[in-house]
């Protein structure tokens, strides 16, 4: 080599080192800037203690189930203890195999991403976990992008000051997301395939590991993507082979299975208990207004990460919305099957005008036009709008159905459906156990347990029948003449005489008060609200929980007034308990992100009628199962000698109840008492003129009580849940007589009919 040739390698030599360690001086520079914070972009040691991130608050069983979450962000946190070793492994051996090596950057992993692109990230778990903690949105500029990573990376040898391993590993799987409302590994876990983190197996983990590189492209439940998220999901199988977590043979054995996935989305609109969740948001909306947090700033539901802890049973919830979809279906089939025949379909006993009106109001209740009104649109826009045409998708029992339709024509398409509500309550201690507010919160928004009250019917009977034993003593043996009962014009304030037949129009002989309420017997009911007065029949009502107006008129006798479900079941509880009201609880604790307790609940109570009282009653309403209205629940039944068909239920043990049917059919009501459970359901069209033509179809024995038998049937076949089949405790020296022997007259006018057909609420 010349010396021309020696001088100049020198020169190159020093040019080569001087870029190399002149890169590594600003690499330097800006790591030691960045990690001075000149402009406080990294974050306290306070904030690296408690990151900020929302979390979603939990709705918690009575049997520890999560049913539900309030969130911007459907996040639970969750700590390594409750993440699968599998988790953890495909984890480690796909994001980062050194993880357990370095201090929270990879030098070797950086280096070879800088000379080799496209080899790999060089981002360990702990600088994504730093990224997703503190660095809100990626720069495209390249400058801010490079000190971004700079504090990434300080970051991440903060945290692996902070935080052990195992802490990084937890915090970053639950800081993830995941799409379609899964945030964190947990929800995740929920969405995805239906159970806990604790709970995933092999496969599963892999597919959420493959969907960290983007959780889009790889996701399971895009048909679009599923293919690639197959081809990811063997990539972690492979690195897993790699780095020793699965043997050659496994790694080929699970490469071959299918892609799976148990898609079960959580939002407002689905999953379990959205009714009760839509009442319980409003519920803590208020809680929150005077339960301020220590510094003085009102929780936040959807932020805060609180734990509600309701007295709703998993189990009876999904029991009790499994009975009711099942019954509902099969009773919308015939309703749709008899408006075929119906002119003014799905209505009755309405002209056009009031079918014109009942559309409009309907309209103006919807979010369409509310939306178009506050945008300022005139009428007459409106009124093209929901007359054109246009896609959308609609409700129906096998799922919705995509459509062309204009939205007056959904409007009236949604009236064809008849609604139903469901409540279940424990007596002894007022705990709601089950709540179902419709067949569908996301097309059927208005809930049938707290927030509409229809006309009870019979039902409210046993409360003018509670009155009597309480006040008189009477007795289920007391006999009295089956004929027209009058009161007169002007007493109790009314403006004519009231004389109200029976619904079958039989009359003579003499019943007994518990024949008279098993056939719900109209003038039996009048007889006794004049002997006890309306007053006293409100009273009682009243504090047995009922809080709406009740008019004190005779005529409540046979269920003129409008009340709630969920105020008839609290009441009927009352019976059950001994004649001691327990006020309804929906929540037992509210506690922080942390577990502390903020509040704690306990049930209030009052007595309302006697001990004996109660149990006489519950003995009259035995009588409804055993030969009246609510006979369909037994094994069988006879008319004639010969056995009645229709009577699926197969019931033997006591059960007290009532059925309750409103003017033209309206409202089927069925209430139903075992002794450690109170259940009422209501059945009937948003309007009062949708209804069934008929009383066999449209009677409260044919649209609430079956869906109370298969909710009771589903609920005695899970003997975790303890639900009673014993008889009603026998009060100590019961002074009022109750066996009364065979029931009578009225039950046996019925059965010549063979078919079981109750009262109207005529006035």
């Amino acid at each position: 080599m010349t010396k021309k040739e020696t001088v100049s390698f020198k020169k190159y030599l020093k040019w080569f080192w001087g870029i190399i360690l002149g890169g590594f001086t600003i690499i330097l520079v800006l790591f030691l800037y960045t990690a001075w914070d000149p402009f406080n972009v990294l974050p306290s040691f306070e904030e690296l203690e408690n990151p900020q991130t929302n979390l979603a608050t939990e709705v918690i069983s009575i049997d520890g189930k999560t049913i539900g979450k309030y969130a911007t962000e459907n996040r639970t946190p969750i700590h390594f203890r409750e993440l699968p070793d599998n988790l953890v492994n495909a984890l480690v051996a796909t994001e980062d195999e050194r993880f357990y090596e370095h201090s929270g950057i990879d030098f070797r992993g950086t280096a070879r991403a800088v000379l080799k692109p496209g080899s790999g990230g060089a981002s360990t778990i702990t600088q994504q976990l730093a990224k997703n903690l503190f660095t809100k949105q990626r720069s495209s500029n390249k400058i801010k992008r490079v000190l971004q990573k700079m504090k990434e990376w300080v970051v991440a040898t903060k945290l692996e000051k902070q935080y052990t391993k195992q802490e990084i590993i937890a915090m970053y799987l639950n800081t993830q997301g995941f799409l379609f409302n899964a945030s964190g590994i947990r929800s995740a876990a929920r969405i995805y395939f239906g159970k806990e983190a604790k709970d995933l197996d092999l496969q599963e983990s892999a597919i959420l590991v493959a969907m960290l590189k983007n959780p889009r492209q790889y996701n399971p439940n895009r048909e679009v993507s599923k293919k690639k998220s197959l081809q990811r999901r063997n990539v972690v199988f492979a690195q897993m082979f790699k780095n020793g977590f699965l043997s050659e043979k496994e790694k080929d054995s699970l490469q071959k299975l299918p892609l799976k996935i148990n898609y079960t989305p959580e939002n407002h609109n689905e999953g379990y208990a959205t009714y009760f969740r839509g009442h319980l948001q409003k519920v803590m909306r208020s809680w929150v207004k005077t339960h301020p947090k220590p510094n003085g700033e009102e929780y936040d539901i959807f932020r805060d990460g609180l734990k509600i802890y309701v007295t709703l049973d998993s189990r009876m919830q999904q029991y009790a919305e499994e009975a009711v979809t099942e019954h509902m279906q099969n009773l919308q089939h015939y309703f749709f099957k008899e408006q075929k025949r119906n002119r003014t379909a799905p209505f009755y006993d309405i002209e056009k005008s009031d079918i014109d009106r009942i559309l409009e109001r309907a309209k103006k209740n919807s979010d369409r036009y509310k939306r178009l009104k506050q945008a300022g649109k005139s009428s007459k826009y409106i009124d093209e709008v929901f007359k054109k045409k246009t896609a959308m998708k609609v409700f129906s029992y096998k799922g919705d159905l995509d459509t062309i339709m204009s939205p007056l024509d959904s409007i009236k398409y949604y009236k064809y459906f008849l609604r139903s509500g469901l409540l279940s309550i424990e007596p002894q201690t007022g705990h709601i156990k089950a709540w179902v507010g419709g067949v569908n919160y996301k097309h059927f928004k208005y809930d049938a347990v707290e927030q509409q009250k229809r006309q009870v019917g019979s039902t409210f009977k046993p409360f003018v029948y509670a009155t009597a034993i309480n006040q008189l003593k009477m007795s289920p043996c007391d006999e009295f003449p089956n004929v027209h009962y009058t009161i007169p014009k002007g007493k109790y304030g009314i403006p004519e005489e009231w004389m109200p037949d029976n619904s079958n129009n039989k009359y003579g002989g003499m019943l007994t008060l518990k024949a008279g309420l098993a056939g719900s017997v109209n003038t039996m009911s009048a007889r006794l609200v004049d002997k006890v007065t309306p007053e006293n029949v409100v009273r009682l009502a009243k504090s047995a929980g009922i809080e709406s107006d009740i008019p004190a008129n005779p005529s409540i006798a046979l269920g003129a007034v409008e009340l709630s479900l969920i105020e008839m079941v609290s009441a009927y509880a009352t019976f059950a308990n001994k004649g001691l009201r327990v006020s309804p609880m929906i929540i037992t604790r509210i506690e922080d992100k942390n577990g502390t307790v903020l509040e704690e609940f306990t049930p209030q109570t009052q007595e309302v009628l006697s001990e004996e009282s109660a149990y006489v009653v519950l003995n009259l309403l035995e009588g409804v199962t055993e030969s009246g209205s609510g006979v369909r629940l037994r094994t069988s039944h006879t008319s004639g000698g010969k056995a009645v068909t229709g009577f699926p239920y197969y019931f033997k043990n006591p059960i007290a109840g009532k059925t309750g049917t409103t003017q033209n059919q309206s409202d089927g009501w069925f209430m139903g008492i075992v002794p450690n459970l109170a259940t009422g359901v209501w059945t009937g069209g948003e309007d009062r003129s949708t209804h069934f033509a008929g009383i066999t179809k449209g009677q409260g024995a044919t649209m609430s009580l079956p869906s109370w038998a298969l909710f009771m049937r589903k609920c005695y076949a899970d003997t975790s849940l303890n639900i009673s089949m014993e008889e009603f405790e026998k009060p100590e020296n019961l002074s009022i007589r109750v066996d009364c022997g065979e029931l009578a007259d009225a039950d046996k006018n019925k059965e010549k009919d063979n078919q079981i057909i109750e009262e109207d609420t005529d006035f």
